[in-house]
């Protein structure tokens, strides 16, 4: 992939469901996975005479979105009619905000473990991007297109829809990808939704512009509708920049245009070419009220929580543990829990249960496919767990045994389960010194290796032992007996 010598800027409207048991306007079950078309009414179907009712917890919950990203909370907000014939909008018109959205301003910081793994090294420090602004409107229907007909479910129409609109302040496709990951991680900790763009959740269109370098004035605006994954709004963005950059060396300029991805192909098609980018006919609703938020707003504030980047720097103030070790578990709300759960019961300290939780926990939750909030294992018996190898009862692969068996359903103690499998970690000197004599007699060269300073030698002679001893002898007790009896200390 070349690199583009125009400069390169990037604006997203990130359309959000809202976690909430009815429709924005309606009374209706938002369900995913319904049987199509049973969850609808005359509101959300736009038959003739139907009026809407606001939800009020859309709005609440549109709200704590807002103060989690440092958002104006305006005293009214009100509600427009958005005019478009589309078939999946049965009433030619969207109800949205455009005059007085619910939230306004904001911004959004992006830690390196925002970005693609491939890409963290070289992330920005610091980066922030500006929020224009949270309006709140209804969801659309849902199309399935064939060879010859398409299918319209309209079961998600009406669903409540955040669409968080950010300023022009990105530059690339993985800063894109940066501020997607940490509005879903906030948004998701907050309980404002779950987020789940495979379930449609969370869509994105994406506004990416090129200029020569010189140039103030932005380039064309080129819209890249309803990318509906991460991965997606990648490639798509560096497809576009590619294409972009392609047509204006060969002296073709850029025309305001929507574009599609098509992510078989890996390449954007034109839909349409636009003129003006407001060209929905606006008009206030008639039928729905301004809502004071005064009232909305003190509920909200009750229930902002501690957001992930001042989780992960508690974290590593108080465990100390590293920055990198700490944006892992505060990455997930729910691991953060269970983590500190486990870390307040476990004797061995938060440190050496940050370790087991990342090395090993995550590797099994991840492995069943589970979340931390399922995890088969309590917080307690996991870190009864960790201080049972800490202290030296049993080795550390033993402890990862235990753990499976933990995973796999045993309900025993830690210390019950070790005794059941015949474990037994030896710290007796005694019973440790003749395996410790048995290697140095069995390797002198590696013994004289070691000397010279080479140190990866001294954990080999320590597998030696182990591996004589069954894995029951204590590896600190070997390690120290086998510098003392090597004249190293």
């Amino acid at each position: 992939m070349r690199m583009s010598r125009y400069l390169v800027t990037i604006g997203l409207e990130i359309h959000c469901q809202v976690k909430t048991a009815s429709k924005m306007f309606c009374s209706c079950a938002v369900e995913y996975g319904a049987e199509p078309n049973t969850r609808v009414c005359p509101v959300c179907l736009g038959l003739p005479g139907a009026l809407p009712a606001l939800n009020r917890e859309a709005i609440r919950l549109s709200i704590l979105a807002g103060l989690m990203f440092g958002c104006r909370i305006p005293e009214v907000t009100t509600w427009d009619r958005k005019n478009y014939f589309y078939p999946d909008m049965p009433k030619n018109y969207q109800l949205s905000q455009l005059h007085a959205p619910v939230c306004q301003g904001g911004e959004v910081g992006l830690d390196r473990l925002h970005f693609p793994n491939d890409f963290q090294k070289q992330a920005p420090e610091g980066k922030v991007v500006r929020l224009d602004h949270i309006h709140l409107e209804e969801d659309v229907g849902k199309s399935t297109h064939y060879e010859n007909n398409s299918l319209i479910d309209f079961n998600r129409a009406g669903t409540p829809l955040m669409e968080i609109v950010t300023e022009p302040d990105m530059e690339s496709a993985e800063e894109a990808v940066a501020l997607l990951n940490a509005l879903r991680q906030n948004l998701i900790y907050g309980g404002v939704s779950d987020a789940d763009m495979e379930k449609g959740q969370l869509r994105c269109d994406v506004n990416i512009s090129l200029r020569p370098p010189g140039q103030k004035e932005l380039g064309a605006k080129i819209e890249l509708k309803n990318l509906n994954s991460i991965s997606a709004v990648r490639r798509a963005i560096h497809h576009e920049i590619e294409r972009q950059s392609a047509e204006l060396d060969a002296g073709i300029p850029q025309v305001q245009s929507t574009r599609r991805w098509d992510d078989d192909a890996g390449e954007t098609t034109l839909l349409r070419t636009k003129e003006d980018a407001h060209d929905y006919r606006y008009l206030p609703d008639p039928d729905l009220p301004a809502v004071e938020t005064a009232e909305l707003l003190a509920a909200a504030r009750r229930d902002v929580p501690e957001l992930p980047h001042h989780k992960r720097q508690r974290f590593t103030d108080a465990y100390g543990i590293t920055p990198y070790d700490a944006g892992v578990l505060a990455a997930d709300r729910a691991l953060a829990d269970w983590f500190e759960q486990a870390a307040s019961a476990a004797p061995a300290g938060a440190k050496k249960t940050a370790n087991w939780v990342i090395n090993e926990l995550l590797a099994r939750l991840n492995a069943d496919s589970l979340h931390a909030e399922q995890c088969p294992v309590s917080p307690q018996r996991f870190a009864a767990l960790v201080d049972l190898v800490s202290s030296g009862g049993v080795s550390q692969n033993q402890g990862k045994e235990i753990l499976d068996a933990m995973f796999a359903g045993d309900a025993a103690s830690p210390e019950a389960i070790a005794a059941a499998r015949g474990f037994e970690q030896v710290s007796d000197s005694s019973s440790i010194e003749p395996f410790v004599d048995q290697v140095l007699a069995e390797f002198p060269d590696k013994v004289e290796e070691w000397k010279q300073g080479n140190a990866k030698v001294g954990n080999w002679l320590t597998g030696q032992v182990m591996r004589h001893s069954k894995g029951k002898a204590n590896p600190r007790v070997v390690s120290e007996m086998l510098r003392s009896r090597a004249g190293l200390e």
